[in-house]
């Protein structure tokens, strides 16, 4: 059972994807020290996409590893042509990775992932499903009444004080704005990407208020699993951080994303 809510009515320049023409699916995976499980994930993913119908990119954006990621991914992309790898200079953040990657993308429909697979690529049908039902956005949640997700107690505690945060400062718009896993039309991630300014873990939440002003529907689809080891997330470090992060954002989000949105979806379309 899925979850909707009807919505009311600095671009950087980026390496060129190698791919000609529009595919069907572009999935970005941001990735940051991830040597010891990018390549686990590729090949499972290349395997699954290389057997359904339609065609796809995969671009991982090396966030500025110091692990050797954009070397196994390099390597990788080298025997996989559908695959490519780009590399950042400097380690900026998830958001900064995930929006270099949207701005390369060339798919009709554009999903981002963590590297650690936060959902089996089996799972990306009902995504697609509820973007061919009419939704614009759709978010995977951890928090609806029929999903299941494990997690330490920690990063319930962390979890919890963060969608409350998310509430009071961006409005109660999702349930689950950071999950790992979105995917989106074509239309709203050209028109959301360039303006999205967060370059830390808060970025989606960014995402979800932008679309919201934008009038985009946004559709949660609850997902069940266990949360993955090896998160980056730190939580002396990254809770003031994203705090300072979502302040931003409403300080920066108004009624002129709605305006620009629209005129965006009448050059792109519908």
């Amino acid at each position: 059972m899925s979850s909707t809510i009807m919505q009311p009515a600095s671009r950087q320049s980026v390496p060129d994807a190698p791919f000609s023409g529009a595919c069907d699916l572009s999935l970005v995976i941001p990735a940051f020290n991830e040597a010891g499980r990018i390549l686990a994930t590729l090949e499972r993913l290349v395997q699954f996409l290389d057997a359904r119908v339609g065609s796809y990119e995969i671009t991982v954006v090396d966030d500025g590893s110091l692990d050797g990621t954009f070397a196994l991914c390099r390597g990788f992309a080298a025997k996989h042509p559908r695959v490519q790898a780009i590399s950042l200079p400097e380690n900026r953040g998830k958001g900064h990775a995930v929006r270099v990657g949207m701005l390369a993308s060339r798919g009709r429909t554009v999903a981002f992932s963590d590297a650690d697979m936060p959902i089996p690529p089996e799972e990306y049908a009902r995504f697609e499903q509820a973007l061919e039902a009419g939704a614009d956005i759709a978010v995977g949640s951890r928090y609806l009444p029929s999903a299941h997700w494990e997690m330490p107690v920690k990063r319930r505690i962390m979890g919890w004080g963060f969608r409350l945060m998310v509430r009071l400062l961006i409005g109660n718009l999702v349930t689950d704005s950071q999950f790992g896993f979105k995917m989106l039309t074509a239309v709203a991630a050209r028109d959301l990407s360039p303006r999205l300014t967060i370059d830390g873990f808060a970025f989606d939440a960014e995402l979800i208020r932008l679309a919201h002003e934008g009038g985009y529907r946004i559709t949660e689809l609850p997902v069940r699993g266990v949360n993955a080891e090896g998160s980056t997330v730190r939580l002396s470090h990254d809770a003031p951080l994203m705090l300072w992060q979502l302040f931003c954002i409403r300080c920066r989000t108004s009624s002129v994303a709605r305006n620009f949105s629209w005129m965006t979806r009448q050059v792109w379309g519908s």
